[in-house]
């Protein structure tokens, strides 16, 4: 399977909170060509800032596995993470992150702009696991592009 293939099922994720009237980010975390979790932002829905996509993304696998690290497992976000969720995924020790599109004004990059090294971000600034790889702007356009439906009809 291809990263635009799980992207599309993230997409299919914010697609959800879209329709409840949250923030449309979704995510997904496959390992081994498996589906191990899904989420998509609820935090209007349970109240709690906290319950951001991946958030829950991440507690689902965690659950499944029986496991507090996914080094061998990798997310799949609509939208760039904010610093709380880059922490997360940090001490989750995830193997790799894919995002689509980048979010200027909450995305960790905000936090982290240093001079540009591998990625564009400098080692000591790096957010995430040392081991963690990074691929971004896959499906960038249809993941922005519900981001700013959603803002547009909510203004």
């Amino acid at each position: 399977m291809t990263d635009e293939y799980y992207m599309m099922m993230a997409l299919r994720e914010a697609k959800k909170a879209f329709e409840e009237q949250e923030v449309p980010v979704g995510a997904i975390i496959i390992q081994q060509d498996k589906v191990l979790a899904k989420g998509y932002n609820q935090v209007e829905r349970l109240n709690d800032p906290t319950a951001h996509a991946e958030i829950l993304a991440l507690t689902s696998a965690f659950n499944f596995l029986g496991s507090k690290y996914l080094p061998e497992a990798t997310i799949y976000m609509t939208v760039e993470p904010c610093l709380m969720c880059a922490g997360a995924l940090f001490w989750s020790k995830i193997g790799r992150i894919v995002y689509g599109a980048d979010d200027d004004k909450n995305g960790y990059t905000k936090y982290c702009a240093c001079p540009p090294s591998i990625d564009g971000i400098s080692h000591s600034q790096w957010p995430f696991h040392p081991k963690t790889k990074l691929n971004k702007g896959i499906l960038a356009t249809e993941c922005a592009l519900l981001m700013k439906d959603f803002f547009r009809i909510r203004r």
